[in-house]
């Protein structure tokens, strides 16, 4: 009995602290704010919070300053190298390969004989041809006496006409089959290596060996359509390639495809190289640089301060508070971009921390990252 009596009041003293600290927490919020001094833990009087806009609730960013650098306005891509001309030379007649008058990679002129195909039956055509138009030129000038006087009619003439000009044209004929069977070269160029030997029988249409042009070599590349109103025939490119490095080539720009690649939204481009000393090969993968011009003392900032939209926008701090600018971009170079319109030399603008502000916030600098300027200046002037 007694234990039953002494629970009770332990659960009736819990009840009552409860009671008791929720009307304490309850006070507590419905007190009204005072001009009465809040004390910290020691007994002293704490400091009144920061008001907004003051140094110390002011957003943590990072700046940089507006500086002027000197490059290049250029642009590169990568191409392929190919020959001024390349053909795979085929038969046009079926036969036996005779003669291979050439050595693999050998340098020929136009209208170099390199196979012969076995041409009997074509010479022996073109003998009969021959004495066929031979005898009809006889008939012609026996013709043309007898007509002068009176002894033929006009229309035997005529005949004897029609007769000597289809000889003539067999004559012809017999000469196409038998020059058919002579393949030369089309160009000056660079014989390649040769599928066939000699006794060989080819089908018409059948590859025999290439021949390319390469004294002077096409660079096909291509640019973004952006770059289309500023392409003019003749620019000079620096090609350059992985197989011989350090060593630049000069190439000018002979043509731009009228039509863009829908896809990508690019243009093809070519440029003719000359290759004369021959150190460089069709099918190469090249690096091209076109340059437009020489920018001098450009106003560059990294990209990162830039904030992206319809109208391209910085944060530029004034008196500790940021301030919104829209600005006009121009070319970019190496993470930085220039800025055509909006800002001038020397202005603070924010590079980090942008996202989390608002024009006419207050702000506080924790940084001036001006690294790389000075040495893309002196890069970019040598």
């Amino acid at each position: 009995m007694a234990t039953s009596s002494k629970r009770v009041w332990i659960s009736a003293l819990a009840v009552a602290g409860l009671v008791g600290l929720g009307f304490l927490a309850y006070s507590l919020q419905r007190a009204p704010a005072g001009p009465q001094a809040i004390t910290a833990g020691n007994g002293a009087p704490a400091s009144p919070a920061a008001p907004a806009g003051s140094a110390a609730g002011a957003v943590a960013v990072e700046v940089t300053r507006v500086s002027a650098a000197s490059f290049a306005d250029e642009t590169t891509a990568v191409g392929t190298l190919k020959s001024n001309e390349s053909v795979v030379l085929r038969p046009e007649t079926s036969g036996r390969i005779a003669a291979i008058h050439f050595k693999d990679g050998q340098v020929v002129r136009r209208g170099a004989l390199l196979l012969s195909l076995d041409a009997g039956i074509q010479e022996a055509e073109l003998q009969q041809a021959r004495a066929n138009l031979a005898l009809a030129q006889a008939n012609q000038q026996r013709n043309e006496d007898l007509f002068q006087k009176k002894f033929i009619s006009q229309q035997s003439l005529d005949n004897t006409k029609a007769a000597l000009k289809v000889q003539e044209a067999s004559v012809a004929l017999a000469e196409a089959r038998l020059a058919k069977t002579r393949i030369r070269a089309p160009f000056d160029g660079v014989v390649g290596i040769r599928n066939v030997s000699v006794g060989d029988y080819v089908k018409e249409g059948e590859e025999l060996v290439n021949v390319e042009d390469i004294a002077t070599l096409k660079v096909d590349f291509r640019l973004p359509e952006a770059y289309l109103g500023r392409l003019e025939r003749g620019q000079t490119l620096e090609v350059s390639s992985d197989a011989l490095p350090g060593v630049p080539f000069q190439a000018t720009l002979e043509a731009v495809d009228p039509l863009v690649d829908v896809n990508g939204r690019s243009i093809s481009c070519r440029a003719l190289l000359p290759n004369r000393e021959g150190r460089l090969r069709p099918g190469m993968f090249v690096r091209s640089r076109l340059v437009f011009g020489e920018r001098k003392d450009a106003l560059m900032l990294p990209e990162q301060a830039v904030v992206t939209g319809a109208r391209p926008r910085v944060f530029r701090v004034e008196e500790g508070k940021a301030r919104a600018v829209t600005v006009q971009l121009g070319v970019r170079r190496d993470g930085r971009v220039e800025i055509l319109e909006g800002l001038a030399l020397g202005d603070t603008i924010i590079t980090a921390g942008q996202l989390k502000v608002r024009d006419g916030m207050a702000v506080r600098p924790v940084g001036d990252t001006q690294e790389g300027m000075s040495g893309m200046q002196a890069v970019s002037q040598q």
